[in-house]
């Protein structure tokens, strides 16, 4: 767990339901522009704490009947603040990382990375009990946005979701005789994670395999263009690992035909092309913060665009398809819920229940927001510290070169790296089938890379797509690549212990 300064608690006391003798009563537009307010001010800005409580391990008492009386005391807004600077305490004592051990201590491939504030930002959210998305959520949405440097962010339950809402977005009768249709052609990659493709085939679109580079990871450049007919209409690609594609090819062939461009950003939060980052010069971009990834909410992703007609048929997909826009626990935002004939509905009928799309209802609650809120804060930190894990791998690795091949980086790019991808090179006295174990067996943790040729899974017999090429790379993938951890837990102990775990396999193989 990442051992922070031990921040000030934050209070708000903003309410989308707030107690009114006895009953609750529903947020006037005047409390939501000061919901709007509070989100721009200064964070750390509550209440102080009871008087007789004092901060710190000192301040927790002895005796708990102490600790009840001094909350009797206390306001609301105090109250708050004791209760999220002790769940801060908590955190301190009872989440910090033990120490590393070499051989006993794991080195997983992932994982979350949380400290005290997290925590906090949690139970600030609990306290509201707002349950479905409110102003943690606005905030995350908001604050991702400008992090990105896009308009429109829509958070979503998972990252699979993402690309599920992006794809089927572009399916939209709005979109005329832009909209993709059964039979159209999407334009993927054969080596990747199967809900980057799935929902090509879940919309009765044909995917259009093209093999991925080595040692990139990503489409081969050369054949973006070859595998283009006049059926095709899309491209969707995933940015290997953090690793971004080569955007300038895909964006030139993306306008010559007047394509439409889905990025894959769930590996690869923060990492930039030409200076840019990625997801944001394609239409849509996608991301997820399952605990394996940049940041984490537990489970959740977001969809982002540019594009104001995208957002409101994306924001239509994920809220059951409805043609409202209203936030939870608002009505009327439009000034015309009663006053639309929409459809073979009578006049006037209620447009909170009228529904445009065939959607689902893929939104997150607010407590997952809060700690995406949370973890925004050291981002920046969490990218930094994986670049410095993959240079030291590197080091630590390229010794190994003649029987491994090593990541590189796209031309032109700066990689947000979410994992250390090796091929096994052809010709090497070993596999990857007697590496992989004994990596794990010293507490080493592996992954593949995802589905590898997604054409020889199983689940894809019998269905429609089409290959361009050959796709050698992709079996290669297949047969012989895996990837070690990256994440911001690991430090240069765990980096060095794998390093001499390998080194010791491969001493093991030539003495013997």
């Amino acid at each position: 767990m990442e051992t922070a300064a031990r921040p000030q608690p934050t209070v708000n006391h903003d309410r989308r339901l707030v107690p009114t003798g006895g009953q609750r009563r529903r947020r006037s537009r005047d409390d939501l522009r000061a919901d709007r307010r509070l989100r721009r001010a200064p964070r750390g800005t509550g209440h102080s704490p009871p008087h007789g409580w004092q901060k710190g391990a000192s301040g927790v008492n002895d005796q708990t009947s102490q600790l009840h009386d001094i909350a009797g005391q206390a306001d609301e807004g105090q109250l708050r603040g004791l209760i999220l600077d002790l769940v801060g305490e908590y955190a301190r004592r009872h989440h910090a990382t033990p120490a590393f051990v070499p051989g006993a201590s794991p080195v997983p491939v992932s994982g979350k990375v949380y400290g005290a504030s997290d925590m906090q930002s949690l139970v600030d959210s609990a306290l509201d009990f707002w349950l479905t998305t409110g102003r943690f959520n606005a905030s995350f949405e908001e604050r991702l946005a400008a992090r990105i440097g896009i308009r429109h962010v829509l958070t979503t339950n998972s990252g699979s979701s993402a690309n599920l809402l992006a794809l089927s977005s572009l399916c939209s009768h709005y979109l005329r005789d832009e909209a993709l249709k059964p039979g159209d052609e999407v334009i993927t990659v054969a080596a990747g994670f199967p809900t980057t493709v799935n929902p090509i085939l879940q919309y009765g679109l044909i995917p259009v395999f093209v093999d991925v580079d080595i040692p990139t990871y990503n489409i081969k450049p050369e054949m973006i263009e070859a595998a283009v007919t006049s059926k095709t209409r899309a491209i969707m690609i995933a940015h290997a690992l953090g690793n971004p594609f080569d955007l300038a090819e895909v964006m030139r062939v993306a306008k010559k035909y007047n394509l439409w461009v889905i990025e894959d950003c769930c590996d690869a939060l923060g990492a930039t092309y030409d200076g840019r980052n990625v997801g944001t010069f394609g239409d849509i971009g996608t991301l997820s913060f399952y605990p394996a990834h940049h940041i984490t909410m537990g489970e959740g992703g977001a969809v982002f665009t540019d594009k104001p007609r995208l957002k409101r048929v994306i924001e239509s997909m994920r809220d059951w398809g409805r043609d409202c826009w209203c936030a939870p626990g608002t009505d009327n935002t439009c000034g015309k819920r009663f006053a639309r004939k929409l459809g073979d509905l009578p006049m006037g009928y209620d447009h909170k229940y009228t529904y445009g799309h065939a959607g689902y209802n893929l939104k997150i609650t607010d407590m997952q927001a809060a700690v995406g809120v949370a973890q925004l804060d050291r981002l920046d930190g969490f990218i930094d510290a994986r670049r410095r894990n993959f240079a030291k791998l590197t080091e630590l690795l390229t010794p190994y070169e003649d029987v491994f091949i090593l990541p590189k980086a796209t031309p032109n790019s700066d990689p947000s790296w979410f994992g250390f991808p090796i091929t096994i090179r052809k010709g090497a006295p070993f596999g990857r089938e007697q590496l992989v174990p004994f990596l794990e067996a010293h507490k080493i943790g592996t992954r593949l890379l995802f589905a590898g040729n997604l054409t020889r899974q199983p689940y894809m017999k019998g269905r429609d797509y089409r290959v361009v090429g050959s796709l050698e790379n992709s079996d290669t993938v297949t047969e012989r690549t895996f990837w070690l951890g990256l994440y911001p837990g690991l430090g240069d102990d765990h980096l060095g212990y794998v390093a001499d775990v390998l080194k010791g396999f491969l001493t093991k193989l030539v003495n013997n």
